[in-house]
């Protein structure tokens, strides 16, 4: 954890929390980016039941799914695979109309060492960036959409990993601010990620690149950075209104597998 992101919550088991504890786990998130919680005895019932008491669920549409709870999208990279699911700096959801708020992650399968999972806030961010560049893109909007890593002929399609998806016959896309303000804290942050993020609206991607590649790099400051080392009993919880992430990928010939239920979000607005 890192002061400008991340928070680690001890001495609670989050299959017990409910009502005025709730509230507290959902601001430390808000203003945090991403909550962990160490040794937490969390059956798959138990992750669904914390998810509808959290509000509701959005079924992924693209990972495999746990077969007796739907509820739940698998997160897996086998042993003999080279490719891992979300090995770059990406937001969640962002190429929907309304964005996934974030997810619950809990680690069931590890390798002995490696997997982390890096965070970056975008409220941190944002406020870093110089006053001219916050003028420039104050009311700008970006396009983003899914297409050119899920679809057919997308990026997982041509890797090991391209069988285990579903949904590659969708079509996404979305248009949201590049500064929008969290709905419930009221901080600016910058919404866009080079994952799923094409062009700014009114300009080609060529002319979007130069502005989009600045906020890139403004964003991978080491400042706004934490990092999940992900242990036996791990759940990690996260805001993807707030935080970019990605899973490391250095951990060759070891299995990794994770559940993950993902929390249905708010329209955004700048």
């Amino acid at each position: 954890m890192s002061p400008n992101c991340g928070v680690e919550v001890t001495g609670i088991q989050l299959s017990q929390v409910e009502g005025e504890a709730m509230g507290t786990i959902k601001q430390l998130i808000y203003e945090n980016g991403v909550a962990v919680f160490r040794e937490q005895e969390f059956s798959p019932e138990e992750h669904i039941a914390f998810a509808k008491r959290w509000g509701q669920i959005d079924i992924n549409q693209y990972f495999p799914l746990e077969q007796k709870y739907p509820e739940i999208a698998i997160v897996r990279k086998k042993a003999d695979q080279e490719t891992n699911i979300g090995g770059a700096w990406h937001t969640d959801h962002s190429y929907d109309q309304i964005p996934a708020m974030g997810s619950i992650l809990v680690a069931r399968t590890l390798p002995p060492k490696g997997g982390d999972t890096h965070f970056k806030h975008m409220g941190a961010a944002y406020d870093a960036l110089p006053d001219d560049l916050k003028q420039e893109i104050d009311g700008l909007e970006a396009f983003h959409t899914a297409d050119h890593v899920y679809k057919e002929d997308g990026i997982y399609a041509k890797t090991d990993m391209g069988s285990e998806l579903r949904g590659q016959d969708m079509k996404t896309g979305a248009v949201h601010p590049i500064v929008i303000r969290h709905p419930h804290t009221g901080r600016k942050l910058l919404y866009v990620n080079s994952s799923f993020t094409i062009n700014i609206v009114g300009r080609t991607r060529e002319e979007s690149l130069p502005l989009l590649n600045r906020l890139y790099d403004a964003a991978l400051s080491a400042e706004n950075e934490c990092k999940v080392v992900w242990q036996p009993g791990t759940v990690a919880i996260w805001d993807n209104r707030v935080t970019w992430h990605n899973a490391m990928n250095d951990y060759q010939g070891y299995a990794r597998e994770m559940h993950r239920i993902t929390l249905s979000g708010d329209a955004l607005a700048a």
